[in-house]
Protein backbone atom coordinates (compact mmCIF):
# COMPACT_ATOMS: atom_id res chain seq x y z
CA UNK A 1 0.00 0.00 0.00
CA UNK A 2 1.44 3.27 -1.04
CA UNK A 3 2.17 5.86 1.48
CA UNK A 4 2.30 9.39 2.26
CA UNK A 5 6.18 9.73 3.64
CA UNK A 6 7.18 13.36 4.90
CA UNK A 7 11.00 13.93 5.33
CA UNK A 8 11.83 16.51 8.03
CA UNK A 9 15.29 17.83 7.32
CA UNK A 10 17.32 19.16 10.21
CA UNK A 11 20.70 19.96 8.23
CA UNK A 12 21.73 23.05 6.37
CA UNK A 13 24.45 21.14 3.69
CA UNK A 14 22.36 20.25 0.73
CA UNK A 15 25.58 18.06 -0.50
CA UNK A 16 25.95 16.77 3.10
CA UNK A 17 25.75 13.64 4.68
CA UNK A 18 22.43 13.54 6.36
CA UNK A 19 21.38 15.02 2.65
CA UNK A 20 22.84 11.73 1.08
CA UNK A 21 20.98 9.65 3.52
CA UNK A 22 17.47 11.29 2.21
CA UNK A 23 18.28 11.37 -1.42
CA UNK A 24 18.78 7.07 -0.86
CA UNK A 25 16.01 6.75 1.52
CA UNK A 26 13.48 8.72 -1.06
CA UNK A 27 14.75 7.08 -4.40
CA UNK A 28 14.39 3.93 -2.27
CA UNK A 29 10.75 4.61 -1.25
CA UNK A 30 9.53 6.18 -4.37
CA UNK A 31 10.94 3.03 -5.96
CA UNK A 32 8.16 0.78 -4.46
CA UNK A 33 5.56 3.34 -4.88
CA UNK A 34 5.41 5.95 -2.05
CA UNK A 35 4.96 9.13 -2.42
CA UNK A 36 7.96 10.95 -0.40
CA UNK A 37 7.89 15.18 0.22
CA UNK A 38 10.61 16.60 1.77
CA UNK A 39 11.08 19.86 3.96
CA UNK A 40 14.69 21.45 4.68
CA UNK A 41 14.07 23.03 8.10
CA UNK A 42 17.09 25.45 8.16
CA UNK A 43 15.75 27.00 4.69
CA UNK A 44 12.60 27.89 6.32
CA UNK A 45 11.45 30.21 9.29
CA UNK A 46 9.28 28.20 11.50
CA UNK A 47 10.17 30.23 14.49
CA UNK A 48 9.65 28.67 17.99
CA UNK A 49 6.67 27.47 20.18
CA UNK A 50 5.45 30.67 22.51
CA UNK A 51 3.37 28.26 24.36
CA UNK A 52 0.60 30.81 24.17
CA UNK A 53 -1.67 27.03 23.82
CA UNK A 54 -3.99 29.08 20.61
CA UNK A 55 -3.29 26.34 18.39
CA UNK A 56 -5.68 25.95 15.99
CA UNK A 57 -7.86 28.60 17.55
CA UNK A 58 -7.65 30.68 14.03
CA UNK A 59 -9.56 29.14 11.04
CA UNK A 60 -6.82 27.45 9.21
CA UNK A 61 -4.17 28.03 11.14
CA UNK A 62 -2.05 25.77 13.31
CA UNK A 63 0.23 28.32 14.77
CA UNK A 64 -0.54 32.00 15.40
CA UNK A 65 2.85 33.11 15.20
CA UNK A 66 4.72 32.57 11.50
CA UNK A 67 3.48 31.13 8.47
CA UNK A 68 6.07 28.01 7.63
CA UNK A 69 4.46 25.77 10.41
CA UNK A 70 1.19 26.76 8.99
CA UNK A 71 2.17 25.36 5.06
CA UNK A 72 3.86 22.51 7.08
CA UNK A 73 0.76 21.15 9.48
CA UNK A 74 -1.45 19.69 6.95
CA UNK A 75 1.43 17.72 5.62
CA UNK A 76 2.44 16.54 8.90
CA UNK A 77 -1.48 16.13 9.42
CA UNK A 78 -1.38 13.98 5.70
CA UNK A 79 1.55 11.92 5.86
CA UNK A 80 1.88 8.17 6.99
CA UNK A 81 4.94 8.80 8.20
CA UNK A 82 7.48 11.16 9.48
CA UNK A 83 11.27 10.80 8.43
CA UNK A 84 13.30 13.19 10.87
CA UNK A 85 16.47 13.21 9.20
CA UNK A 86 19.23 15.24 11.21
CA UNK A 87 23.50 15.74 12.33
CA UNK A 88 23.53 15.88 16.06
CA UNK A 89 25.07 19.61 16.80
CA UNK A 90 26.78 20.15 19.79
CA UNK A 91 25.12 16.70 21.15
CA UNK A 92 21.44 17.83 20.41
CA UNK A 93 19.17 18.34 17.69
CA UNK A 94 19.66 21.69 14.92
CA UNK A 95 17.72 24.65 16.22
CA UNK A 96 15.53 24.24 13.18
CA UNK A 97 14.45 20.73 13.24
CA UNK A 98 13.52 21.52 17.38
CA UNK A 99 11.37 24.45 15.90
CA UNK A 100 9.53 21.76 14.27
CA UNK A 101 9.22 19.58 16.71
CA UNK A 102 8.09 22.13 19.14
CA UNK A 103 5.79 23.13 17.32
CA UNK A 104 4.53 19.84 16.64
CA UNK A 105 2.71 21.00 20.26
CA UNK A 106 0.04 22.60 17.87
CA UNK A 107 -1.22 18.90 17.50
CA UNK A 108 -1.51 18.19 20.87
CA UNK A 109 -3.78 21.71 21.67
CA UNK A 110 -5.33 21.62 18.69
CA UNK A 111 -6.86 17.86 19.46
CA UNK A 112 -5.70 16.12 15.84
CA UNK A 113 -6.33 13.01 15.49
CA UNK A 114 -2.79 12.08 15.13
CA UNK A 115 -2.24 8.36 16.47
CA UNK A 116 -0.82 6.34 14.76
CA UNK A 117 1.71 7.52 12.04
CA UNK A 118 4.20 5.74 11.47
CA UNK A 119 8.09 7.75 12.23
CA UNK A 120 12.03 7.08 11.70
CA UNK A 121 15.21 8.51 12.15
CA UNK A 122 17.87 9.22 10.38
CA UNK A 123 20.52 10.62 12.76
CA UNK A 124 24.27 11.10 11.87
CA UNK A 125 27.01 12.56 14.29
CA UNK A 126 30.57 13.55 13.93
CA UNK A 127 31.86 11.24 16.71
CA UNK A 128 32.31 7.73 16.92
CA UNK A 129 30.65 7.24 19.87
CA UNK A 130 26.97 6.05 19.49
CA UNK A 131 25.80 7.42 22.88
CA UNK A 132 26.63 11.12 20.89
CA UNK A 133 23.30 10.43 18.92
CA UNK A 134 21.31 10.07 21.95
CA UNK A 135 20.98 14.54 21.96
CA UNK A 136 18.76 13.93 19.03
CA UNK A 137 16.99 10.36 19.27
CA UNK A 138 15.65 10.76 22.75
CA UNK A 139 14.00 13.97 21.97
CA UNK A 140 11.97 12.78 18.44
CA UNK A 141 11.44 9.24 20.07
CA UNK A 142 9.86 10.56 23.02
CA UNK A 143 7.87 13.74 21.24
CA UNK A 144 6.94 10.41 18.63
CA UNK A 145 5.73 8.25 22.24
CA UNK A 146 4.01 11.36 23.35
CA UNK A 147 1.62 11.75 19.57
CA UNK A 148 1.01 7.71 19.75
CA UNK A 149 3.36 7.75 16.91
CA UNK A 150 4.99 3.93 15.81
CA UNK A 151 8.52 3.64 14.83
CA UNK A 152 9.22 1.96 11.80
CA UNK A 153 13.34 2.20 10.91
CA UNK A 154 15.96 3.87 12.42
CA UNK A 155 19.07 4.60 10.63
CA UNK A 156 21.93 5.83 13.12
CA UNK A 157 25.43 6.51 11.70
CA UNK A 158 28.32 7.89 13.77
CA UNK A 159 31.72 9.14 12.87
CA UNK A 160 30.86 11.57 9.61
CA UNK A 161 31.51 15.09 9.54
CA UNK A 162 32.47 16.33 6.67
CA UNK A 163 31.01 16.20 3.24
CA UNK A 164 30.87 12.87 1.64
CA UNK A 165 32.03 11.10 5.03
CA UNK A 166 28.70 9.20 4.61
CA UNK A 167 30.26 7.02 1.72
CA UNK A 168 32.52 5.45 4.01
CA UNK A 169 29.94 3.87 5.56
CA UNK A 170 27.09 2.19 4.91
CA UNK A 171 24.74 5.42 5.80
CA UNK A 172 22.97 5.43 2.48
CA UNK A 173 22.74 1.61 2.45
CA UNK A 174 20.85 1.60 5.52
CA UNK A 175 18.50 4.72 4.56
CA UNK A 176 17.75 2.67 1.22
CA UNK A 177 17.00 0.01 2.89
CA UNK A 178 14.66 1.64 5.27
CA UNK A 179 13.20 3.31 2.29
CA UNK A 180 12.64 0.12 1.09
CA UNK A 181 11.10 -1.32 3.87
CA UNK A 182 7.92 0.80 4.33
Amino acid sequence: MSKKIIVLNGSPRPKGNTAAMISAFTEAAEANGHEVERFDAAFHEVGGCHACMRCYSEEGRACVFGEEFNRLAPRILEADVIVFATPVYWYTLPAQIKEVLDKCFAFMIGEKDIAGKGYATIICCEEDDMSVIDGARVPIERSAALMKWNPVGHVLIPGVFNEGDIEKTDGCAQAAALGASL
